[in-house]
C-alpha cells in the first residue's frame, strides 16, 4: 500500500484516485490491493511477487490456457450435473471458460511456470480469472464474489492436486497433435528423396568402415521410417495421457467431491476435448503416480535421440566438401565463418542436435521430479510440465525449418559416389555368391595392398565380363530392393 500511495504521489495523483485504481481482495494472510482492471485475484498478485524466476509465464503456452479452461468447465458441468452448481452459474462459467478456449483473456494468466505449491498458484490464476471474467458477462464487478466465487465455484469439488496435472495433460495432448503432424511432414520429406534417390547406388557403412552396397534412397527411406516409428510411439503414448485423476481431489479419496461427479467429469472433459479421457481405477495412486508424464517424456526423449541421429548422419554424409565423404549437399544458407572464406556450416542439422540435447535434458528432469514426489502428492508436478511443454514447442518449432531448410533442398554428388563405389573393397560381398568366400578374400586382400579397386582388379584379371558387371551393379539386386 505504501508503495502504491508513493506512485501516487510522484506522478502527481491525489490518494483519493486510489481506490479508482485498484480494489480490495483479502485471503488468509490480510488484504490487498489489485489492479481495478485485472482478472486475477489476490491468490495471484502474490504469487506474482513470490515467483519471479523465469519470465516465462502460464500464458507463454496457449494451449496450457485452454487446457485449464477445458478442465474448468468439465467441472462445472459434472458439479451442475449432481446438483450442486446452480444454473444461472453454470451458465456463466461456461461462458467465461469458452472465452478463454477461444483466446481471450489469455494475458490475465501471469505466474511463472515455476512455482512452489505443487501448482496451487497456476489453479488459483485460473479460478479467479475465470470468476471474474464471469461476473463481468453477467453484469457483475470484478471481485464482486458473492455472486461467483473462486473457491466455491470454480474450484468446486476440485484440488489443486487433481486439477492441475489433468491440466497439463489436456495440455499436451492438444500439443501432440501439433506436433505429429509436423512429425509427419518431416518424415514424409525424407520419403520424397528416398523415392527421388532411389537409383542411386552408394556404399553404406558400419562401424565407420565400408560395408555392403545401398541406394541413396534406401538410406533416407530409412530415415523417414525411423520418425515414422517415433510418431507411432507418440501416438500411443497418449493413452497415458488420457487417464486423469480428477474427483481425487486432495489425495485421492475425494474429499469434498459429491458422488457421481469424477465420472461425469471424466465423460465431460472427453467430449470437450475430442480424447478418450478416462477416469484412473484408483484415484489415490493416480494422485501421486507420474506415470503419465514419465511415459510421455521418454517418447519425446526416445524422437529426439532418432532426430539428433539422423542430423549427425546428414552431417557427415555431408561433409567436406573436399576432405570428406561429401556423398550429398545441404542447402547453404548462412556464411560458415568469420574467418575462413568460403565456409558453409551445416547449421540445420547442428540446430537439430541441440535441440535434440535439450529434450534429452529435459527428460531427465521429469525423471528426477517423478522419483522425488513424497508419499500421496508430487510437489514437482510444475517442473514436469515446463520440460515436456518446452520439449513440444521446441519440436513444434524446429520441424518445419529442418524440413524446409535443409531436407527439402538436399541433392547428392553422384560422380563422389560412384567413385567410392569403383574404389570400395566392400563391393567384394556381393562377389561371393558367383566367385566364391575364398576368392573374393584373395580380391579383397589385393586391393588393400595395391590401393586398387575390386572392378579394377575384376577387369584386369577378367574374372566378369562387363555384361555380368553391369547385372551386379544394377541397383535392384545389388541393394535387395523389391
Amino acid at each position: 500500500m505504501y508503495k502504491t500511495i508513493q506512485y501516487l504521489v510522484l506522478f502527481g495523483l491525489s490518494i483519493s484516485a486510489l481506490n479508482a485504481q485498484t480494489r480490495t481482495e483479502k485471503d488468509l494472510l490480510g488484504e490487498k490491493q489489485i489492479p481495478a482492471n485485472a482478472y486475477y485475484g489476490v491468490q495471484t498478485a502474490r504469487a506474482l511477487e513470490n515467483f519471479q524466476i523465469s519470465g516465462m509465464t502460464t500464458q507463454f503456452y496457449p494451449d496450457y490456457v485452454r487446457a485449464f479452461a477445458m478442465v474448468k468447465l468439465a467441472a462445472a458441468r459434472a458439479n451442475a450435473d449432481v446438483g450442486r452448481l446452480k444454473k444461472d452459474r453454470l451458465a456463466a462459467i461456461e461462458k467465461a471458460c469458452q472465452a478463454v478456449i477461444d483466446g481471450k483473456y489469455h494475458d490475465q494468466f501471469l505466474v511463472d511456470l515455476y512455482q512452489g505449491g505443487a501448482g496451487t498458484s497456476a489453479n488459483m490464476n485460473v479460478n479467479e480469472v475465470l470468476a471474474n471474467i464471469a461476473l463481468e458477462l453477467s453484469g457483475h464487478k470484478k471481485g464482486e464474489y458473492q455472486y461467483i466465487e473462486p473457491h466455491d465455484d470454480l474450484n468446486m469439488g476440485q484440488s489443486t492436486n487433481d486439477v492441475y496435472p489433468t491440466a497439463i495433460k489436456v495440455a499436451l495432448l492438444l500439443h501432440n497433435d501439433k506436433l505429429v503432424k509436423e512429425a509427419d511432414l518431416l518424415a514424409k520429406a525424407f520419403h520424397k528423396k528416398g523415392d527421388e534417390f532411389k537409383d542411386i547406388i552408394k556404399m553404406g557403412r558400419t562401424e565407420g568402415q565400408d560395408a555392403v552396397p545401398m541406394t541413396v534412397g534406401q538410406e533416407f527411406h530409412a530415415f523417414g521410417n525411423q520418425l515414422d516409428a517415433e510418431i507411432d510411439a507418440l501416438k500411443k503414448s497418449e493413452v497415458f495421457l488420457c487417464e486423469q485423476n480428477m474427483g481425487a481431489t486432495a489425495i485421492g479419496t475425494g474429499i469434498t467431491a459429491s458422488p457421481g461427479y469424477a465420472e461425469k467429469v471424466a465423460t465431460h472433459l472427453a467430449k470437450i476435448t475430442g480424447k478418450p479421457i478416462v477416469m484412473s481405477k484408483d484415484l489415490i495412486a493416480a494422485t501421486t503416480s507420474q506415470q503419465g508424464f514419465v511415459m510421455y517424456s521418454s517418447t519425446l526423449k526416445s524422437m529426439a535421440v532418432a532426430l539428433s541421429k539422423i542430423s549427425s548422419d546428414l552431417i557427415i554424409l555431408a561433409s567436406g566438401p573436399r576432405t570428406g565423404l561429401f556423398e550429398i549437399n545441404l542447402p547453404a544458407l548462412q556464411p560458415g565463418s568469420s574467418i575462413m572464406p568460403g565456409k558453409v556450416n551445416p547449421v540445420m542439422p547442428e540446430l537439430m542436435n541441440q535441440l535434440c540435447f535439450k529434450v534429452m535434458g529435459n527428460d531427465l528432469t521429469v525423471t528426477l521430479a517423478a522419483h522425488s514426489g513424497l508419499l500421496q502428492l508430487n510437489a514437482f508436478e510444475p517442473v514436469e510440465a515446463i520440460a515436456m511443454m518446452e520439449s513440444q514447442g521446441l519440436f513444434f518449432k524446429a520441424m518445419p525449418l529442418f524440413r524446409k531448410n535443409c531436407i527439402d533442398g538436399i541433392t547428392v554428388n553422384k560422380d563422389i559416389l560412384a567413385h567410392y563405389m569403383d574404389r570400395s573393397v566392400g563391393i567384394v560381398t556381393a562377389l561371393n555368391p558367383i566367385l566364391g568366400y575364398e576368392k573374393t578374400t584373395e580380391l579383397a586382400k589385393e586391393a588393400l595392398s595395391t590401393n586398387k579397386g575390386i572392378l579394377e582388379l575384376i577387369r584386369e584379371k577378367k574374372l566378369l565380363t562387363e555384361d555380368q558387371i553391369k547385372k551386379l551393379l544394377d541397383p535392384v539386386s545389388l541393394t535387395g530392393q523389391k
